[in-house]
């Protein structure tokens, strides 16, 4: 039995909660999976059980305790360096660093315009101030590293690494509000959801029965 647990939100919203897990499945990197009810009656309570942040995801290593996205995917980099979670080449390697920080800290008008909400499909929604922008430079940088790493794979850099799991809730958020895209991004979108792991995913997150009233557009 493997030592990982790791903590997430509910499928269909949790975006945060993707990036670690999708990376752990295609890796193949054994874990227990633990869901916290988003924002329910029982939310504070129980996520401050296991997060110093209040704040999903989490993944603890025996006694030890991750609570932050970026950090849990450098933590199980360096843990499983056989896994490829970084590309191998230096120059890769610095690049996928650089555009999964800037996912990590920026983007927040297509954050706030398009919560991802895997259930739904809200084609021509969401396009409030600065998601163009935002769009662009997420279109931007896919390009750049497909032109440049994306050799030998569908992925940004090729093969599957950390840098596409931080994007694999905006290619779920472009889906569900159907923005259309240049060809190179809609073809590493299409790579993205095809993955068996993305799917898994994706389904989990249609069956849930669960509602978050500020993540549903009307």
């Amino acid at each position: 039995m493997s030592d990982y647990t790791l903590y997430i939100g509910n499928k269909n919203y949790s975006s945060w909660s993707l990036r670690p897990w999708l990376a752990m499945k295609v890796a193949d990197i054994e874990f227990e999976e633990k869901l916290i009810l988003l924002f329910d009656d029982d939310w504070k309570a129980n996520i401050a059980k296991v997060s110093p942040s209040a704040r999903v995801p989490v993944l603890t290593d025996g006694e030890l305790t991750i609570w932050e996205t970026m950090a849990i995917l450098e933590y199980l980099a360096e843990r499983h360096p056989e896994k490829g979670l970084w590309p191998e080449d230096r120059e890769a390697r610095a690049i996928a660093r650089s555009v999964s920080n800037e996912m990590h800290a920026g983007f927040n008008a297509l954050r706030g315009n398009m919560p991802m909400n895997i259930r739904k499909s809200h084609p021509g929604k969401g396009m409030g101030a600065g998601v163009a922008e935002d769009i662009a430079r997420v279109c931007e940088i896919w390009n750049d590293c497909r032109s440049r790493f994306g050799q030998g794979g569908p992925f940004l850099f090729g093969k599957f690494c950390n840098a596409d799991a931080m994007f694999a809730p905006v290619v779920s958020r472009l889906t569900t509000h159907v923005v259309e895209l240049d060809a190179v991004s809609s073809a590493y979108r299409d790579a993205v959801q095809a993955l068996p792991e993305m799917i898994e995913w994706s389904d989990a997150g249609r069956a849930e029965p669960w509602s978050v009233p500020e993540d549903e557009i009307d």
